[in-house]
């Protein structure tokens, strides 16, 4: 199993440069920031110096929309970066949240996001595509290599994913959801000829290694609110008895709104409807070897990369945790 780094490009820049390098001392080779431009700073300029002082971390979006920027534009700022540092990105991508909700925008469609990804990943590995009517490509791009893993969680989101991507991005750690999201993503790669192994899935979660597992929940329940904006629309495409799993949607029930003022953030007020059993099953808590126990549970699913968000009050104290006691149990 692979291991990624999930930050926030919180300023000052600098510290996300510096956490991505320790990071990738301790054995991580994937490093990911969220992209949403109005409540960070824009993560692309963060990359290139996380690239320049690293020697192989993989650096992308968790992740990208495609009605934020214009895909030619996606696609050049991927390639430049391919270009200095060595084919070292990946482009993670789905409808959008927090990017498009601050600004007063819709999630994309899905087949939005089906058709950026074609475009974006031609284009950025030197091909021609069409931008509309307009057949463009990028003549400088010279043997570049650009994966497009897309995030979702609902049927038709899994088939697209299934279809047309070459990674599969699950928010969430926990085994059954991750059982029926894999599942699907593999029976629509099947059904349309694709070899279903041939598709990265990367599982992304909060995770805090420690004994006082109360406060660990407190640090951590942000992040059933920030799914619960995606299960919201899930609920609101599907009804309450639908298709999706009881386990990912009978959680927000209780949801009241959403406050993207503290959205990613530990004591986001907006959670209180989360409750400690989402945060278990959601998250990894506990000491380091509870959470070697649910990612080999993970592995043994066919996870293959586990990506850490960070965003909690012991940051250095757990990728510590992670370099010392973690990673080498799933790499070995």
């Amino acid at each position: 199993m692979d291991f990624g780094l999930v930050l926030q490009t919180d300023p000052p820049g600098r510290e996300v440069v510096r956490l991505m390098k320790a990071a990738e001392d301790k054995g991580f080779r994937y490093g990911w920031t969220f992209d949403s431009c109005v409540l960070w700073q824009e993560p692309f300029v963060i990359y290139s110096q996380v690239l320049a002082q690293t020697s192989s971390l993989i650096v992308g979006p968790m992740v990208t929309s495609p009605g934020m920027r214009d895909w030619s534009v996606l696609a050049s700022m991927f390639a430049t970066l391919n270009d200095m540092y060595g084919n070292r990105t990946v482009c993670g991508i789905g409808r959008g949240d927090s990017a498009h909700r601050v600004i007063g925008k819709p999630p994309s469609t899905l087949a939005t996001v089906r058709d950026a990804m074609h475009a974006i990943k031609e284009l950025a590995e030197g091909r021609e595509t069409l931008l509309g009517d307009t057949a463009v490509q990028i003549p400088w791009v010279r043997d570049g290599r650009l994966e497009m893993w897309m995030a979702g969680y609902g049927p038709k989101a899994l088939k697209t994913v299934g279809e047309h991507a070459d990674g599969f991005i699950l928010q969430c750690a926990d085994p059954a959801i991750a059982r029926w999201t894999i599942g699907a993503v593999r029976e629509a790669a099947r059904a349309a000829g694709r070899d279903p192994a041939g598709i990265t899935v990367c599982v992304a979660a909060p995770a805090y290694v420690g004994e006082d597992l109360p406060h660990q929940r407190e640090q951590l329940r942000w992040f059933g609110g920030m799914v619960g904006n995606h299960v919201a629309d899930l609920v609101t495409r599907y009804g309450d008895s639908g298709p999706v799993p009881h386990e990912l949607t009978d959680y927000i029930k209780g949801r009241q709104g959403y406050d993207y003022a503290h959205h990613g953030r530990a004591g986001n007020p907006s959670t209180d409807f989360v409750p400690d059993e989402i945060v278990n099953r959601f998250c990894l808590l506990g000491p380091a070897g509870a959470h070697v126990e649910r990612l080999e549970e993970l592995a043994e699913l066919g996870v293959d990369q586990f990506a850490l968000y960070l965003m909690h009050d012991e940051r250095e104290q757990t990728l510590d945790a992670y370099g010392d006691n973690v990673i080498s149990k799933l790499t070995s």
